[in-house]
C-alpha cells in the first residue's frame, strides 16, 4: 500500500501482542520481527505458534523475516516495541523488559527511524524512561535525529469478534509529522480507523484507564456479591432485575486475573503515589479483586463440607487459564483455588486442554476426566460446554 512503500517495519517482541501485529503487517508488506528467545523464533519459522494466538495459515500467508539477531532491527526504519510490562512481587511496575528492549533497539537505531511503543505503561514512562535509553545507546539526538510515538495495544486474547483490525487504534507521536506518519502506517491494518491522541502521555493514560475502569467496576460488583452471599440473596437475580434500567452497567462478579486488568491499575496507582496522591478507589478495587480467589475457594470448601465430601475424595478443576479459550495462565486466580483446597487436605487435579504441560500449580494436568468424585468448573472454555460439573466458580 502507498503509505507503507518507504517503511521497513520491525516488530520487537513476539508475544500475544507482537505476533498478531506482525501477522497483520506481514499480510500487507514484507516485514522483520525480532524476539530475544531463539526457541520462539524457531517455532515461528516452522509455522507454529504454541501460544495459539495465530493460526498456521496466518503464519504461512504473512511475509515475515523472523530473527533472534538484533541486527535485523538495523535493517528497519519503523520499529514497534511490544514487550510485557508486569508487576513485581511487591506489586510495583516492572519495566525491565521494556528497558531491555529499548537498549537493544537503541543500539541498532539509524538516523530518521521511528520507534513506536505498544507496551502498557504509566503516563510519562515512554518519555521519562525509554527515550533517554534510545538516545544513549544510539548516540542520536531526540527528537531531531530519531522520532518516537506510542500506540497502546488493545488486543483481547481469545476474542474472535473484537479482533485487531476491528478495534480503533489510538496513536500518538512526538510531533505532528510523526503522528501523521504513525497514523498512516497503522491505518493499513486497522479497518476500524485510528484516533490521534494529542500527546504521548495522553495515549499512555488512555490505555491505562481502560483496564483500571473495568477493574474498579468489577470490584464493585464483587463486593456486592459478597454482601448478597451473606444476606442469602441470589446475586444473579439481583443483576437481572437491575439490568432492566437503561443506564445500569452490566458488569458481572468473578475472578480477575491475567496480565492486563490484574496488573495495569498498579501502574497507574504507582504513578499517582509518585505524584503525591493516594489513589484510594483504584487500590481498593485491586484489593477486592485480588482477594476473590481465596473468597470463592472458601465458599467452595464450605460447599464440600456441606456435601460431606471426604478429604481423600478426588477433585477435578476444569480450567487453569485466566480467561476462556486461551493458553495463558499468568496471574490466574485458579491457583488461589488450588492452594486453599490443598491447605484443607483435598486431592486436586486439573484438566486444562489449552496448556501443554503435565503439571499446573503443583497439580497433575490430566487428559482423562473420568472417575472423579467432584468436578469444579473454574474457566468457561468452549471445550467444557458438554462436561457435567458439580460446582462452578465465576471467572471474568
Amino acid at each position: 500500500m502507498s503509505n507503507l512503500k518507504d517503511k521497513k517495519i520491525c516488530v520487537v517482541g513476539l508475544g500475544y501482542v507482537g505476533l498478531p501485529l506482525a501477522i497483520a503487517f506481514g499480510q500487507q508488506t514484507e516485514i522483520n520481527a525480532f524476539d530475544i528467545k531463539q526457541s520462539r523464533i524457531e517455532e515461528l519459522k516452522q509455522g507454529v505458534d504454541y501460544n495459539n494466538d495465530v493460526s498456521k495459515e496466518e503464519l504461512k500467508k504473512a511475509k515475515i523475516n523472523f530473527s533472534a539477531d538484533p541486527n535485523i532491527i538495523k535493517n528497519s526504519n519503523f520499529i514497534i516495541i511490544a514487550v510485557p510490562t508486569p508487576i513485581d512481587a511487591n506489586r510495583k511496575p516492572d519495566i525491565d523488559l521494556l528497558i531491555g528492549a529499548s537498549s537493544i533497539v537503541g543500539k541498532q537505531l539509524n538516523q530518521g527511524d521511528i520507534v513506536v511503543y505498544e507496551s502498557t505503561v504509566y503516563p510519562g514512562c515512554t518519555e521519562r524512561d525509554c527515550i533517554p535509553i534510545l538516545a544513549k545507546e544510539s548516540n542520536l539526538k531526540y527528537p531531531g535525529e530519531f522520532k518516537v510515538g506510542y500506540s497502546p495495544e488493545r488486543i483481547n486474547p481469545g476474542d474472535t469478534v473484537n479482533t485487531l483490525d476491528k478495534i480503533v487504534k489510538v496513536v500518538s507521536g512526538c510531533d505532528q509529522q510523526t503522528l501523521d506518519t504513525i497514523a498512516d502506517v497503522y491505518s493499513t491494518i486497522i479497518k476500524a480507523g485510528v484516533h490521534k491522541a494529542s500527546s504521548i502521555k495522553v495515549a499512555e493514560a488512555a490505555k491505562i484507564i481502560e483496564n483500571t475502569q473495568r477493574d474498579v467496576n468489577i470490584a464493585l460488583i464483587n463486593e456486592l456479591k459478597i454482601i448478597f452471599d451473606r444476606a442469602n440473596i441470589n446475586w444473579q437475580d439481583v443483576l437481572k432485575a437491575s439490568n432492566t434500567k437503561w443506564n445500569f452497567l452490566d458488569f458481572k462478579p468473578g475472578l480477575v486475573g491475567g496480565h492486563c486488568i490484574g496488573v495495569d491499575p498498579y501502574y497507574l496507582a504507582n504513578e499517582a503515589i509518585r505524584l503525591g496522591y493516594n489513589p484510594r478507589v483504584i487500590l481498593a478495587g485491586r484489593t477486592i479483586n485480588d482477594s476473590m480467589g481465596v473468597y470463592e475457594a472458601k465458599r467452595l470448601i464450605n460447599y464440600l463440607a456441606d456435601k460431606e465430601v471426604a478429604k481423600d475424595a478426588k477433585l477435578l478443576i476444569l480450567g487453569a487459564t485466566f480467561k476462556p479459550n486461551i493458553s495463558d495462565i499468568r496471574n490466574s486466580k485458579v491457583q488461589d483455588i488450588v492452594n486453599e483446597l490443598k491447605k484443607e487436605g483435598y486431592q486436586v487435579d486439573i484438566h486444562e486442554p489449552h496448556v501443554k504441560t503435565d503439571k499446573l500449580f503443583g497439580c497433575n494436568n490430566i487428559k482423562d476426566i473420568a472417575n472423579y468424585d467432584i468436578i469444579i468448573k473454574a474457566v468457561r472454555h468452549d471445550a467444557f460446554k458438554d462436561i457435567k460439573f458439580d460446582y462452578e466458580i465465576i471467572y471474568n
